[in-house]
């Protein structure tokens, strides 16, 4: 008897040592980094894409990285759940040494896709990661990057830098992983398949699903569909007093979803933020005014064949 309980002690004493041990290599290598992959790539800078790129980076880069004079010199991110540490959105105007001025197109489309920075740095699921976005529309976020507008022109700040949490390091050692660059081409679908136009604004363009799922910490980037509880909302984010709240599950459930609204009312509440209810939309969540009808009348469509979700989210105050 004395042999077994000297052995349990002896078994349960090193897997404590090796759990300690565990948490010490966690802590001291942080997140990881990764050899860099080449990616050639050079984008023609036209009106059209500055156009579209603008369009894009106002929903998508303007809100976490523009600071109180709309120039993308970045700031502190006050809506992203503490439990992810304190986290700074960077410079990504043109300044060479304090922003992206020095990077290739290739490092900058690399980085959106894959989340590794050109030094290998590896940048966690708090800065979104546009794997199925289309080819064109890339090009397009690089070209207004690259251009003449107020908000990208070089800005001499080196930003904050982040510190996060044990357990993003936690995560980013064993379960988030840079995505693979894309090794076919990805064609931005037309207006003539509207189901499959929606999927894409909202899995590809638009970057919903992430906010819109269950948990940011089990998004699946590459395939979004298999994200945990896909569209059904839950995710718990701030507002800019530091209140909780709880983005919408926007499936087509009747009772907890969406399922009674109709078109006009979905499209008034994601182009100009006004609710089913009568209700006006609070941050984080915005209205998208530069969303075009056809796109959100294509969100609609496209989230009538996504499964439904029986998910009573908390009531933002």
């Amino acid at each position: 008897m004395k042999k077994i309980i000297k052995f349990v002690a002896y078994f349960v004493g090193s897997l404590l040592l090796a759990f300690v041990g565990l948490l010490a290599y966690v802590a001291l290598r942080g997140i990881p980094s990764y050899t860099p992959e080449p990616v050639n790539l050079k984008v023609e800078i036209t009106p059209e894409r500055v156009a579209h790129g603008a369009k894009l980076s106002s929903v998508l880069c303007g809100v976490c990285h523009g600071n109180d004079k709309n120039i993308l010199a970045g700031k502190l991110l006050v809506d992203i759940p503490k439990e992810f540490g304190t986290i700074y959105a960077a410079n990504i105007t043109q300044h060479p040494q304090t922003g992206i001025g020095k990077w290739t197109d290739g490092e900058i489309a690399r980085l959106l896709r894959t989340g590794v920075r050109p030094d290998g740095q590896y940048i966690p699921n708090y800065m979104p990661k546009f794997v199925n976005m289309s080819d064109e529309d890339l090009a397009s976020i690089i070209a207004y990057l690259r251009s003449d507008l107020p908000a990208v022109q070089a800005y001499d700040l080196k930003q904050t830098q982040s510190t996060p949490s044990f357990l993003v390091k936690l995560l980013c050692n064993f379960v988030m992983k840079p995505n693979p660059m894309p090794q076919q081409p990805i064609i931005q679908p037309d207006t003539t398949d509207i189901v499959r136009l929606g999927r894409y604004l909202v899995a590809g363009r638009y970057d919903c699903y992430p906010c819109h799922s269950a948990d940011f910490t089990k998004i699946n980037e590459v395939e979004p569909e298999k994200s945990l509880g896909y569209l059904g909302g839950g995710n718990m984010l701030y507002n800019l007093e530091g209140k909780e709240m709880y983005t919408a599950n926007i499936t087509m459930d009747e009772e907890t979803g969406i399922g009674t609204w109709t078109e006009e009312e979905f499209v008034n509440t994601l182009r100009y933020g006004k609710r089913k209810d009568g209700t006006l939309l609070k941050y984080p969540m915005l209205p998208y005014p530069v969303m075009t009808e056809t796109e959100a009348k294509a969100i609609f469509a496209y989230l009538k064949t996504v499964p439904k979700i029986k998910n009573q989210v908390k009531k933002n105050l």
